[in-house]
């Protein structure tokens, strides 16, 4: 099933390599996105229970968390990208681990935060709703979310574009389906900020969402 969680493992398992050799160093070259990822840190606060969800093989996003101070793991489905990940930042914590479905008792209890960079465009849309659901049901009243994906309609299977020669699944979102998404799941959206494509990604603006875990009550 095209976007299945066995799909994700597929596509992945035979890129992994290749993602890592493209973007092993690409936040040196994305001021904005290092500055997005330090403010969730300092939202988050010291030692903060944090979850990168989709790790990837390159494991950078994990990194430049732990290094400002938070107790981050960093979870994929593909076993190779975990095993990369692994080999890549010595030190740091990854498991292969379902991103929609985030068992707090494995990561060490409710999280402080969860961090979703360019994660959700392998699974259908119609998905989106259940993974934030599970996303506020890992994290605790007052934790912190940031999402951030590629703006536009894409919702199917399209060729790689990272030029593997397979096929992969490939969503694509607008604000207004992000907000209305997080909200829905008792997440209070804080900020929406937008930047254009750098010179050297895939000509897409990209969207990043911070956002607040409600009150169970509210």
């Amino acid at each position: 099933m095209p976007g299945s969680a066995a799909d994700v493992v597929r596509a992945w398992d035979a890129r992994a390599d290749r993602y890592l050799e493209l973007f092993r160093r690409e936040l040196d070259g994305k001021p904005f996105d290092r500055e997005v990822l330090a403010a969730f840190a300092e939202r988050v606060g010291p030692r903060g229970r944090v979850v990168d969800a989709g790790c990837g093989p390159c494991g950078h996003v994990t990194a430049l968390l732990a290094d400002r101070g938070l107790d981050v793991v960093g979870i994929d489905l593909s076993p190779r990208c975990v095993q990369l990940a692994r080999t890549e930042q010595p030190g740091r914590r990854f498991d292969v681990m379902d991103q929609r479905a985030i068992d707090p008792a494995v990561v060490g209890g409710p999280l402080d935060g969860l961090v979703s960079y360019y994660s959700l465009h392998d699974q259908p849309k119609a998905g989106l709703a259940d993974t934030l659901a599970g996303w506020a049901a890992a994290i605790r009243p007052g934790g912190q979310l940031l999402v951030a994906v590629k703006e536009g309609a894409s919702d199917g299977v399209i060729d790689d574009p990272l030029g593997s020669g397979i096929r992969v699944y490939w969503a694509e979102f607008t604000e207004e389906e992000l907000r209305s998404g997080v909200e829905a799941v008792s997440f209070h959206v804080d900020a929406i900020g937008t930047r254009d494509a750098y010179d050297d990604e895939i000509r897409t603006r990209r969207i990043y969402v911070s956002a607040t875990r409600r009150p169970t009550s509210a």
